[in-house]
């Protein structure tokens, strides 16, 4: 049974405490003089009166003020739970019989009473705080370490999650590159049975020149790429659709079909053999032999009206033109290379003559000195001076080789024809550092014509590559050669070679206009008397 509510001696002697009928609230205030609420406490008898002269009824009062507040101790005590039972009847013994004496001794041992219940309240209320904080601290321990597991039972399961997750991502991902792998087989397979059915009619992967073209490889890929189209779209040949064979309509499509497949095939057969017969300069030879490969087909397949489709066939025309264009590309840059190595070689001689002139004079040089040392030791004037005449002469071709070496655009610009190779209108126009500049021109007709060349102009320039250069973009319509431009002969004739120069201002000393072809005019007219002899 709990104690009524109302204020209460609080554990500090100077503050009183309310209790709600259940628990101790926060609610406290300063001890009053007198009680706030009931229950009365007993007040302390005046100090100057004897014991013997309390009354029955004060003493009999006392000592109900001292059981009710037992009582309330009893309470505190139950509710707290922090005696025993015996313990408390004891003391509740104790208590009774010090109520008695008080009641016997008077109102000093009442008060001593009282106050050793308050001392000993106190001290319960202290035992009841603590045992209440071990049991906060208890909890706390249990609830953080509850607190850990359930935080370490989460990150297991947490992890354990993350696992299935990443197990079923890995499913997932080698389920996808298994369909990737199946999509590829499924791809292939088509690939292959496309490709089955064109090597069928004859159209192979076949090596074609223009594959190594970076500008012509694109332009092939995509003409082969149409080209397989218009088999598989059957646009390749065509024949009769209403053909019989032994009055089945059926047999008849089917020999339409096979004979369709055969001349196919050997169509395409005879287009790759064109690709790989192909040359730089053949062109119109390839394309006829095509040409009449497929008339020939048109031809055996008149009675089933089969012939090769213009538009395959111009797509067929279109892949030897392009094999045509590389290697006419292939044969200028070879030509190119060949002419490139040629000059460097030409350079090359022209600066080991230079260096061996510039050897020749030093030795001559120093011999003239030599010579020029004895000549004044003896006296010899006359002769002295002819040897300075002669090293001014070495000095100045000496400062002349060293210009040429320095200038390397310096040399000297040539106008050679050769009429017995070429004919009276072509000319051929170039230039030579060469020290000996007809050992270049004599070099030229050695072996590839038939008749040496003829000079028309060979003069020295201290620009001859800018003079070349201009007689080449003036000619440069005129130019035989329009892919190797270094092939340097021109559909002109010498005296318009001549006006070029007079208008550009080039200083020229000598000019032959008519060329003299001497070996040319000896072998014509040697040609005479043995026609007339064979008549």
């Amino acid at each position: 049974m709990s104690a009524a509510a109302g204020w209460y001696d609080d554990q500090d002697p100077r503050y009183v405490r309310w209790w709600d009928g259940a628990r101790w609230t926060e609610h406290v205030q300063p001890r009053p003089e007198a009680a706030p609420q009931e229950p009365e406490t007993i007040a302390p008898a005046p100090a100057a009166e004897p014991v013997d002269r309390l009354s029955k009824r004060e003493a009999r009062e006392r000592a109900a003020a001292a059981e009710a507040h037992i009582a309330q101790l009893e309470d505190l005590i139950r509710r707290h739970g922090t005696r025993d039972f015996a313990e408390l009847d004891d003391y509740r013994a104790r208590a009774q019989t010090e109520a008695e004496a008080a009641r016997r001794t008077g109102a000093d041992a009442a008060s001593a009473l009282v106050a050793a219940a308050r001392a000993e309240r106190d001290r319960i209320l202290a035992e009841a705080g603590a045992e209440r904080l071990r049991a906060e601290q208890e909890a706390g321990a249990v609830r953080l370490r509850a607190e850990e597991e359930a935080g370490a039972t989460r990150r297991r399961a947490e992890a354990e999650l993350q696992a299935v997750d990443e197990a079923v991502h890995e499913r997932i991902e080698a389920r996808r590159a298994i369909d990737a792998e199946l999509a590829a087989a499924r791809a292939e397979l088509v690939d292959v049975t496309a490709t089955a059915e064109l090597q069928g009619v004859g159209l192979f992967e076949h090596d074609h020149p223009a594959e190594s073209s970076a500008e012509l490889a694109s332009r092939l890929e995509a003409l082969r790429y149409t080209i397989k189209n218009a088999v598989r779209d059957k646009r390749a040949v065509t024949a009769t659709s209403g053909f019989t064979f032994n009055g089945s309509e059926a047999q008849g499509r089917r020999f339409v079909s096979d004979m369709s497949k055969v001349l196919l095939r050997a169509y395409n057969a005879e287009a790759e053999n064109a690709v790989k017969a192909t040359r730089a300069g053949n062109l119109h030879v390839a394309q006829n032999r095509l040409t009449k490969a497929a008339e020939q087909i048109a031809r055996s397949g008149t009675m089933i009206d089969l012939r090769i489709q213009d538009g395959y066939h111009e797509l067929r025309l279109e892949e030897l033109q392009l094999a045509s264009a590389h290697l006419r590309v292939l044969q200028a840059e070879k030509e190119m290379e060949r002419e490139r190595r040629a000059e460097l070689r030409e350079q090359a001689k022209a600066s080991a003559e230079l260096q061996a002139e510039r050897e020749r004079l030093d030795k001559e040089r120093a011999h003239y000195a030599a010579t020029l040392a004895a000549l004044e030791s003896k006296g010899d004037a006359e002769g002295a001076a002819r040897m300075r005449d002669r090293i001014e002469d070495v000095d100045r071709a000496l400062v002349e080789v060293d210009y040429r070496a320095a200038n390397v655009r310096a040399g000297y610009v040539y106008v050679i024809s050769n009429v017995g190779a070429f004919g009276e209108r072509m000319v051929k126009i170039g230039m030579t550092r060469r020290l000996e500049p007809m050992d270049r021109v004599v070099e030229l007709g050695d072996a590839s014509v038939p008749f040496r060349f003829d000079v028309h102009a060979l003069f020295f320039a201290d620009d001859a590559v800018g003079v070349e250069a201009m007689l080449h973009r003036t000619f440069a319509p005129q130019r035989v050669n329009r892919i190797n431009l270094r092939r340097e002969f021109f559909y002109v004739t010498p005296d318009e070679v001549l006006d070029a120069l007079k208008a550009h201002a080039v200083e020229i000393v000598e000019f032959a206009l008519h060329p003299a072809a001497e070996e040319y005019r000896a072998s014509r007219a040697l040609e005479v008397p043995e026609a007339a002899a064979a008549g």
